[in-house]
């Protein structure tokens, strides 16, 4: 599929470390099972490999999934992994996760931060992450529980241009 002619590229899916299943060597996004999607040929993995190959013209990558700013491997620098691929392909700028994040409260801050981008066209990536994530702190709604706790927030990084 080319994605050369797409601003924006949101992933909204599980991201793999080296070792997570057996003979995987390098971080990598889950996307349809080949047992799902009837393609036996593909393993239903986005490797930091085929990441590399793609040539992308993004502004923005975002990548809402478990420790996406991974490194490759162990000893290595953080966004070494799947960041350095997508920016490698021509990527401009990534949001990232540190650690494992929750659903609900990832889809939250993502919708949110580009419900804010949409509102104001002046506002900047890391403005808009900023605001993103005090609302997610700020909103409890009845739910009977918060947000508030960084385990929920704190995990999203913008890596690249935060305009």
């Amino acid at each position: 599929m080319d994605l050369s002619n797409h601003d924006i590229l949101v992933f909204a899916t599980h991201s793999l470390v080296p070792g997570d299943l057996d003979g995987l060597h390098q971080p990598a996004l889950a996307l349809t099972s080949p047992a799902v999607s009837g393609e036996q040929e593909n393993d239903g993995l986005l490797t930091m490999g085929e990441i590399m190959w793609m040539r992308l013209n993004a502004d923005w990558v975002v990548l809402s999934a478990c420790n996406t700013a991974a490194a490759e491997g162990i000893g290595a620098e953080a966004v070494s992994g799947l960041g350095q691929a997508f920016f490698y392909a021509g990527v401009r700028s990534l949001l990232v996760t540190s650690w494992p994040v929750e659903t609900t409260s990832a889809m939250a801050l993502t919708t949110t931060l580009f419900s804010l981008q949409a509102k104001d066209s002046e506002i900047g990536r890391a403005q808009a992450l900023k605001k993103a994530k005090i609302s997610l702190i700020d909103d409890i709604e009845g739910k009977g529980f918060s947000y508030a706790h960084p385990l929920f927030w704190a995990p999203f990084i913008i890596v690249g241009d935060g305009r």
